[in-house]
């Protein structure tokens, strides 16, 4: 059966003109139109926040929870419902912040879950608080004077906990998104795919350096597998390995050329470069986005479900009437 876009949607969506989760919203629906698992198969869970409204607008399974809990709730759906596409969406505060401690454990215990983080570096929904992604010396409502904290970097607390796939898109890129979306469902067990969007209200022009195409083709390299980490308007940049560390080059010069550079490998297992990759910031390096990150390795809900097999084969019952009669039983008169 085929579907399409208009499959997957369901309402008006309620997010202020211009929102990154507009953008986002489409590029969803499109992707797992072209992904193709049946909308009645799909459950999208959220915490609360302006993107956790996501559910609302979709034409599938759905629940909106409560403060940082979706990673929780989202867990408990794909473990009793092993065969349900489970999709997990939060922002960077209910994520990371009060959900952080979930973020992490998902990803250490690789459920097959696929995990977006939308990250506006803003507390949108309660008015403009600085979040945990946002910068040292943010100025917000919570930090008139400056955030005196440095934030986290998604892609460091994802490796960090032995997250086997992480991938980058920008809200605006409708095709990188949906490439990554499309990834992520492929890949079995914990994904996380990190947004970079903007809030028009609170943090107007966050991601600016990479919002528009002529910009992000100046400011940013697609890695895509088994390729060379090529960047530029005209590819005319390239990433190489300097010692322990990465260094931009441009083709041409001092005899450099295509084969110098490095070749993108998302299905390492060491993870040294790929981190180095997620972590690379302007204005002496480009943003990474694609599939930086993808192994494969067992899942938790696999484990779960052979390991309750493994143990009810073994039993002499396997319901609570069956249970009854394994003991002594007395008959009362």
């Amino acid at each position: 059966m085929d579907f399409t876009a208009k499959d997957y949607k369901k309402g008006q969506p309620r997010w202020c003109p211009g929102c990154g989760d507009h953008f986002f919203l489409a590029s969803l629906h499109k992707a797992m139109a072209e992904i193709g698992v049946a909308p009645w198969n799909i459950a999208v869970i959220s915490g609360i926040g302006c993107s956790s409204r996501l559910p609302h607008y979709m034409n599938t399974y759905g629940m909106n929870t409560i403060h940082g809990r979706a990673a929780a709730i989202a867990t408990g759906c794909k473990v009793a419902n092993p065969e349900l596409s489970v999709w997990q969406v939060s922002g960077d505060g209910d994520g990371l912040a009060i959900g952080g401690n979930h973020f992490i454990h998902a990803n250490r215990r690789n459920i097959n879950l696929n995990m977006i983080l939308l990250n506006n570096r803003i507390y949108g929904l309660t008015k403009g608080q600085y979040s945990p992604t946002s910068p040292r010396g943010f100025v917000s409502k919570s930090s008139p004077y400056g955030t005196v904290e440095d934030p986290f970097r998604p892609a460091e607390l994802c490796f960090g906990a032995r997250g086997h796939f992480f991938a980058r898109a920008v809200a605006t890129d409708a095709a990188g998104t949906v490439e990554i979306l499309k990834a992520a469902h492929a890949h079995k067990g914990a994904s996380v795919c990190e947004i970079l969007q903007n809030c028009v209200i609170f943090n107007n022009g966050t991601h600016d350096c990479v919002a528009k195409k002529e910009d992000r083709a100046k400011n940013a390299i697609y890695l895509e597998h088994g390729k060379p980490m090529l960047f530029g308007e005209n590819n005319e940049f390239g990433l190489m390995q300097e010692g322990f560390g990465l260094k931009v080059v441009k083709l041409g010069e001092n005899g450099i050329t295509e084969k110098d550079i490095l070749v993108h490998d998302a299905h390492c297992e060491d993870n040294t470069l790929q981190l180095k990759l997620a972590l690379m910031e302007g204005p002496d390096f480009p943003i990474a986005l694609g599939v930086i990150r993808d192994v494969e390795a067992p899942t938790y809900d696999d484990a779960v479900t052979a390991q309750i097999e493994e143990v009810s084969s073994k039993k002499k019952y396997h319901n609570f009437e069956e249970l009854l009669l394994t003991n002594d039983t007395w008959v009362v008169e």
